[in-house]
């Protein structure tokens, strides 16, 4: 009987994955991670996180496996919390999810789980596990979920074969309402609960008024700057190489106060996001203004009318070498080489034909369409055939 470490979140996705792999035989333990305990930083007055743990434990107690709840708010806080200040510091906006899969989950809570025997740790999400033999070696591959709604691989982008091979994603198979049904048959408190929204293991975070405890608010000012601005009629130059080009298309334009017009106030330019359209407070517009750049060093946020604005659009980015990882490090490209792929920059977004350019000091990704909002500091995942290979942080 091989032992199993379930990470139960006290929500159905584990909850069913606890149960399906007890079906399978395995010798399973719950174990709830929290996360969060940090008075200084109200997130509200609710505590989701004694909730959960109280769903987890009933849960465990229903599949008769053992429960216990580990405390890693130190190291979340190092890696999670502490990070994300850094990136909108920065004016760059982070991925809390991607990180606390990669830094949590599966580092600090994989530790935990081998240091009690484990073989594995699961966890509830929806995406599966592949594995194949290739010149001698085991390689483990991240694929998509089977329900297209619910996959969750994205969030996964930058697991290694090391933690890979240490993983089981038990309902990858399954759509969220048969995973549903399963909790229901089995008379799981959790069968109906809603899903959980906001950070990873935290729960209900407003994300500005979360930011506002560490990130001082700093009056600055909102500029609009219009659909036909010159900016965007920018002269084509004659490339000598397609790097040549892809540098020319991946380099955002850089806005200026006398670029447009100045219609409002906000309170710190680090609490907003490219393609953000609400929390701008302008109104008389036709339609509604978006976010099209931050400057976090001026303190000021250039906004565009529509969500078809030329400012909202590109469709090259770069990741530089220090921010690619290869999840099939057998696949990944050396300089000069490229690969045909589908490619998304955020969760849900639907899977975009593109192809990868590797160069001396990262990696191009060019898009066949121009994406909306591409957002540094955000993830750029690439898939073929369903698999995920690599990923990497938007420069």
């Amino acid at each position: 009987m091989k032992r199993v470490i379930v990470g139960l979140s006290g929500g159905v996705d584990s909850s069913v994955a606890a149960y399906l792999l007890k079906e399978q035989g395995y010798e399973v333990v719950g174990l709830f991670m929290k996360n969060w305990h940090d008075d200084s930083v109200t997130i509200s007055n609710e505590c989701p996180w004694l909730e959960d743990s109280n769903d987890a434990m009933i849960v465990a107690d229903k599949l008769g496996i053992p429960f216990q709840v580990v405390d890693l708010s130190e190291q979340y806080k190092e890696r999670i919390v502490d990070y994300m200040f850094n990136e909108y510091e920065k004016g760059r906006t982070p991925n809390p999810d991607v990180l606390c899969n990669r830094e949590i989950k599966f580092d600090v809570f994989l530790k935990i789980a081998l240091d009690l025997g484990a073989d594995y740790v699961a966890t509830g999400h929806y995406c599966r596990k592949g594995e194949e033999v290739i010149n001698n070696e085991k390689v483990y591959k991240l694929i998509a979920g089977k329900d297209g709604n619910k996959d969750q691989s994205y969030f996964l982008c930058q697991l290694s074969q090391q933690q890979l091979s240490k993983a089981l994603f038990p309902i990858g198979e399954l759509t969220k309402p048969e995973v549903r049904k399963i909790a229901a048959e089995q008379d799981l408190i959790t069968a109906d609960k809603k899903d959980s929204q906001g950070l990873c293991f935290i729960g209900k975070v407003r994300l500005p008024e979360f930011l506002q405890q560490k990130l001082q608010p700093k009056e600055g000012v909102i500029v609009q700057i219009p659909k036909n601005s010159p900016l965007y009629k920018r002269e084509i130059p004659v490339f000598n190489s397609k790097e040549e080009e892809l540098k020319f298309y991946a380099k955002k334009i850089t806005y200026s106060l006398t670029d447009g017009k100045i219609v409002g106030k906000h309170q710190g330019a680090h609490y907003f996001t490219k393609g953000q359209r609400k929390g701008l407070a302008v109104g008389g517009t036709k339609e509604p203004l978006f976010v099209i750049d931050t400057d976090v060093n001026d303190n000021v946020i250039y906004t565009g009318e529509g969500k078809h604005h030329q400012g909202l659009y590109r469709n090259v980015l770069f990741v530089s070498n220090e921010e690619l990882h290869w999840i099939r490090q057998d696949l990944a490209l050396k300089d000069t080489e490229t690969m045909k792929v589908k490619a998304r920059i955020r969760y849900r977004q639907a899977l975009e034909e593109a192809t990868l350019y590797k160069v001396k000091e990262g990696l191009y990704v060019e898009f066949q369409n121009m994406q909306s909002a591409i957002t540094e500091g955000q993830f750029v995942a690439w898939y073929v055939n369903n698999e995920l290979l690599g990923s990497g942080v938007i420069a």
